[in-house]
């Protein structure tokens, strides 16, 4: 019966034309490294390995085997180190449930760190920060990135634990070219008859923020299109067509928009970093370490 000792230990003679070295190698006594080789050769009923006054060096059977061989060891190491990883990790996949906008900015680059550490899989599920606090709940995702107002926490849910990581003030999107942009400032009391982007879920923290400033001043919000494509939106407020409710952090450059601050109060926008309380799996926590990270490393810019 062959073992992978013996082939390491055919490999470590060719890689070193020793025995001892190829022992010191392995950390093997010189007598285990000959033991290994001769059971090896015994089993194959063939010589492979001469040695003479310069060595050891591999007879051409025992050249041709340990080729066969060595791509083996390599495959099988490696199938060790990911069994390793995955039980060190805590998970094989780690599944994470993001909203598009800030979370493509830090989920991909968190997610290239963490592969440097282990070789867990990743697996990435797009959702709006209600969908992704359902799939929490219910065991579908490890972790998300949520965002929600700074004030009106309408996420917060038994059994959730949240690290903040970013905190914006809202702002206006508009047009770059529009009137509105000509102010430094926006007054919602002007701002009746100007039309809004809003998002496809009403109870989204931006449009709980605009129902809550337009319906204080007396009138309602009017609605151009509800879309969640931030492609759209952009595309929408370019051209003039309405506004929208957003962070910096969201604005797309290659769309010509500007933001503007509102003379009303209207809060911030909190990321956060979400999982459930109690004991997660060990990557979750370096993913969240990471991410806090990444997210220090963006405010500083």
């Amino acid at each position: 019966m062959m073992t992978l000792q013996q082939f390491r230990v055919l490999l470590a003679i060719r890689e070193h034309g020793s025995l001892t070295q190829a022992a010191e190698a392995l950390q093997y006594g010189v007598p285990t490294v000959t033991h290994h080789l001769r059971t090896l050769e015994a089993h194959l009923r063939v010589r492979l390995v001469d040695r003479d006054r310069r060595g050891a060096h591999l007879t051409p059977l025992g050249a041709a085997f340990a080729e066969d061989i060595a791509p083996v060891l390599v495959r099988i190491d490696r199938a060790e180190r990911a069994v390793a990883d995955q039980r060190d990790a805590g998970v094989v996949t780690l599944r994470i449930g993001t909203f598009s906008s800030i979370g493509s900015r830090l989920i991909p680059a968190a997610i290239a760190q963490l592969q440097q550490r282990t070789s867990v899989r990743v697996e990435v599920v797009e959702a709006e920060p209600t969908e992704v606090m359902r799939q929490l709940q219910a065991g579908e995702v490890h972790a998300g990135l949520v965002y929600d107002v700074s004030d009106e926490l309408a996420l917060a849910a038994p059994g959730i634990e949240r690290t903040t990581l970013l905190s914006e003030p809202y702002r206006v999107m508009v047009a770059k070219s529009g009137p509105l942009a000509e102010a430094a400032v926006l007054d919602f009391a002007a701002l009746a008859e100007v039309a809004w982007v809003c998002s496809r879920n009403p109870d989204e923290a931006s449009d709980r923020v605009l129902r809550r400033v337009c319906h204080s001043l007396g009138y309602p919000v009017r609605e151009v299109m509800r879309t969640d494509d931030l492609t759209m939106i952009h595309g929408l407020v370019a051209e003039g067509l309405g506004c929208a409710l957003t962070t910096a952090a969201a604005v797309d450059a290659d769309f010509d928009v500007v933001l503007r601050p509102a003379v009303q109060d209207l809060g911030e926008r909190r990321v956060s970093f979400v999982t459930r309380r109690g004991q997660v799996p060990p990557a979750v926590r370096w993913l969240e370490e990471i991410l806090r990270r990444l997210a220090v490393e963006r405010a500083a810019k």
